[in-house]
């Protein structure tokens, strides 16, 4: 089974009239201002993954500061996967800054979505204050055993759309205050995976922690496969594309080039993802 666990869907009305929806959203302007940053409903997607030969995607919005755009885009996922039970998994994603974070996440995790995410801190990176207001969401992710995405990235390097200024201890404060959250970690966790050689504490406060591959061929040589199934694990990574920004057929090539077993493959294209998101 082939499992990308992360991506993208919006409602019609975005994918057609994004410019309606930049006021009072910086990120989402950041990110999709441009007419090349692609925007797909719940039907591009299932048509992909027929095409890219994907079974299941782990499917979510966007972190909106307003209100009504969360808890319309959260509609549309729950809508979708009603839609296509046996293709979509939905997360419920929120701004953590918005009072009516936790009891959004609340109201989508009764209606039956998975889990959480992708949480974002695009202005402010995870400071200590994000810490609290996370508090209440993974009470509840705890209690429904959810799992819950947050973005990271790599603290250095170039800049691009998107990379916000959390750093790696900010990164390692999440796992550290949360540690009976099952957690996926972005875009492969900005790396902190390699703190997992220390001799003291990072294993243990890593243990629950996935890492993602999103946006891995934008960022990273192949090679990045390896070392982090050297210093993950193999169990802990997740073929996640980010899509519509990469299709799956890159990933799947990068894999090939980094030199890894067939088994190891499918354990990071699908089965890890099957089992964090009870599936098998």
């Amino acid at each position: 089974m082939i499992i990308d666990a992360h991506t993208h869907i919006f409602p019609d009305d975005i994918c057609a009239h994004r410019e309606d929806y930049f006021q009072g959203e910086p990120a989402f302007k950041l990110l999709y201002e441009s007419p090349k940053a692609r925007l797909v409903t719940a039907e591009d997607m299932v048509r992909s993954m027929d095409e890219n030969g994907v079974d299941r995607s782990v499917t979510f919005g966007f972190p909106w500061k307003k209100e009504g755009y969360f808890q319309k885009n959260n509609d549309y996922i729950i809508d979708s996967v009603l839609k296509f039970p046996d293709r979509l998994i939905g997360l419920c994603c929120v701004d953590v800054d918005h009072p009516a974070a936790a009891k959004e996440v609340e109201r989508c995790l009764c209606a039956g979505v998975a889990g959480v995410g992708e949480l974002a801190f695009y202005q402010s990176g995870i400071a200590p204050a994000a810490l609290d207001r996370l508090e209440p969401i993974m009470t509840l992710c705890r209690e429904k055993d959810a799992p819950i995405m947050i973005h990271t990235n790599e603290p250095v390097g170039h800049l691009y759309p998107g990379k916000t200024p959390n750093t790696l201890a900010q990164i390692y404060s999440v796992a550290k205050k949360f540690p009976d959250n099952r957690i996926i970690f972005a875009h492969w966790g900005g790396g902190i995976f390699f703190y997992t050689l220390l001799k003291k504490e990072a294993r243990k406060t890593l243990k629950n922690v996935y890492y993602d591959t999103a946006a891995s061929p934008f960022l990273y040589e192949p090679d990045i496969y390896k070392v982090a199934v050297s210093l993950a694990g193999i169990d802990k990574i997740l073929l996640g594309t980010d899509y519509p920004l990469i299709k799956p057929d890159r990933y799947f090539r990068e894999m090939e080039t980094a030199g890894l077993s067939d088994a190891q493959r499918k354990k990071i294209s699908g089965e890890n993802s099957a089992r964090l998101f009870h599936l098998i």
